[in-house]
């Protein structure tokens, strides 16, 4: 099969001549380079209209060339997302093209597109993605038929939000080469020495947009601009590289694969490099031209999909800038799910051992506690990913915030585990071990979700915000967390642990942001989410603010794909 490629979802033209049986791919691009500044939309517009029949009658005269007039199978497009413009200047491109040629037309998510190309170069069955591009940002991963999204940036993409610094600077797009350049100036000129700058991870999502500005208030403050640039990589790309082992630890995946635009970058590679080789985890970047916008992985797609009889009508092929990833049913592959059967409602057996999570080793100590029961060492290992000076603070204030706030917690009303003890200079606490097995692997989780939305209502009254309050954070059990003075209640079987991204506040916007982390890790790996999404969110209503509910509903819209 042939498969004939056309990208346009913002900056870049490109089309591709996909065969599948030699697996070769011929690429043929024209990008839009605005004179100054980001893209403008209707520049970007306007090029992809000049440009789009150059590249498109390259590649067809070439496929044909080489195969004759039947050369093409099929048409494969960018259906979204992207900028709407653009998108319909390459949708209909393709539809005359399919029509003329008479193949079918198929329609392509772009970001699955990043997805499936690391996929389909590596090898890897079950990976999760991590897609850092201009406009996007965020990880994937294949589950119950779908790719699901674990996690995403809640402002900016990656790409813009380093773009609005060179913006602010006065540089050209695209800033990213740029900031690398000066970056590696300075650290090769320079100790390293790091600029403090907003690190905001959120269970598995991020923000961009205070760190953007931060940075921007630096250069006018004086600070030189190789190292606000320095600074700036080391903490965005250490974002990533975090949230990218949460998803791992999550779904107990052992498989990563890289795709988009800012991917290029030498040391975001490195650091998703150095953390997978601590896991021992695989790891796969594809070669540069598969990562910027282009029309390879469009055909590569578009092939797999229209093998699997996964084609669109022509009158049914209309665009969509804002399609989700999470829309697509993934026709092309079965299998195992990237989950593992670590989510609720799976058949997994979820016993007690040493383990390493995404942050820290935990290890499970015979030792009497006083109750009966176990103990539980837990340490946050250094990650030689990050610069060493952002590592310590970050080890050093959340093994603090964790034994502040657990205790807090508890004398909250929520069940937690008690802290024997705590040694903040080896990043080490020692807590009372708490339930059987993790919510993600109970078979019928939802009286514990309605019980963890309780719990939620209760800390958040209090002004606390947990921070990470997934299906691996809630411990559950015939007594998961005994209260001292109270009888044995339904919701003193589910107990909340790992308070180490919890912080003080009492902005609804923010307990909002704790319910969507919650509810994320339930929709990227249970079998059935729904039921305990209904559970958990009537566990909150009944003891919490019904302002939070409604903010939620406006927070998940917020993603950078509605």
């Amino acid at each position: 099969m042939r498969v004939l490629g056309i990208e346009g979802t913002a900056w870049c033209a490109s089309a591709a001549l996909y065969d599948a049986e030699a697996d070769s791919v011929l690429i043929e691009s024209d990008p839009y380079e605005p004179d100054s500044g980001g893209i403008h939309p209707r520049e970007a517009a306007e090029h992809m209209s000049e440009a789009i029949p150059g590249v498109v009658d390259a590649v067809l005269t070439a496929a044909e060339d080489e195969h004759g007039p039947d050369a093409i199978d099929a048409v494969a497009f960018s259906k979204g997302p992207g900028l709407g413009p653009c998108l319909r200047t390459v949708g209909t491109a393709a539809r005359s093209l399919a029509g003329a040629l008479d193949v079918p037309l198929v329609g392509v998510n772009h970001m699955v597109a990043h997805l499936e190309i690391g996929r389909h170069q590596s090898g890897f069955e079950n990976p999760v993605c991590l897609n850092a591009s201009g406009a996007n940002a965020h990880l994937l991963g294949y589950h119950d038929g779908r790719y699901r999204v674990l996690g995403e940036t809640m402002d900016a993409g990656v790409g813009n939000a380093i773009d609005k610094f060179t913006r602010h600077v006065g540089w050209d797009h695209p800033g990213g080469p740029k900031v690398e350049a000066a970056a590696r100036r300075y650290a090769e000129e320079h100790s390293g020495d790091l600029l403090d700058l907003p690190y905001v991870v959120k269970g598995m999502d991020f923000s961009f947009s205070g760190i953007s500005s931060a940075a921007n208030d630096a250069y006018d403050d004086g600070v030189p601009v190789e190292k606000i640039c320095f600074s700036l990589q080391e903490h965005v790309f250490a974002m990533l590289t975090e949230v990218s082992e949460r998803a791992l630890s999550l779904t107990g995946a052992d498989e990563i694969v890289l795709g988009g635009g800012v991917a290029q970058n030498d040391r975001l590679r490195e650091m998703l490099a150095s953390m997978c080789a601590e896991r021992g985890a695989r790891f796969h970047a594809p070669e540069p031209r598969f990562l910027r916008d282009n029309a390879g992985m469009i055909a590569v797609l578009g092939a797999k999909m229209a093998r699997a009889g996964d084609t669109v009508p022509i009158p049914e092929s209309a665009i969509d800038p804002n399609f989700r990833p999470d829309q697509v049913p993934v026709t092309w592959r079965s299998g195992e799910s990237v989950a593992r059967g670590r989510g609720p409602g799976s058949d997994a057996d979820g016993t007690d051992a040493d383990r390493r999570g995404a942050e820290a080793t935990v290890e499970f100590v015979s030792e009497a506690d006083g109750a009966g029961g176990r103990r539980v060492i837990k340490r946050r290992v250094p990650k030689t990913y990050r610069h060493p000076e952002l590592d310590r603070t970050l080890r050093r204030d959340r093994t603090v915030a964790e034994a502040r706030l657990t205790s807090e917690a508890r004398r909250a009303g929520v069940p937690t585990p008690l802290v024997h003890d705590a040694d903040v200079q080896r990043a080490t606490l020692t807590l009372q071990h708490v339930g059987d097995r993790d919510l993600a692997a109970v078979d019928e989780g939802t009286v514990h979700a309605r019980s963890v939305g309780r719990h939620l209502a209760r800390l958040h009254a209090a002004g606390i915000v947990h921070g990470d309050p997934t299906t691996r954070n809630a411990r559950v059990g015939v007594r998961a967390a005994p209260q001292e003075s109270a009888a044995a209640t339904e919701d003193d079987r589910t107990a909340l642990i790992d308070f180490g991204l919890a912080y003080h506040t009492g902005h609804v916007e923010d307990h909002a942001m704790d319910l969507h982390v919650f509810e994320g890790s339930v929709r990227a790996t249970a079998t059935d989410p729904e039921p305990l999404i209904e559970a958990f969110e009537a566990g909150y209503a009944a003891v919490g603010d019904e302002g939070v509910l409604d903010r939620l509903r406006d927070v998940e819209g917020r993603g950078r794909y509605r």
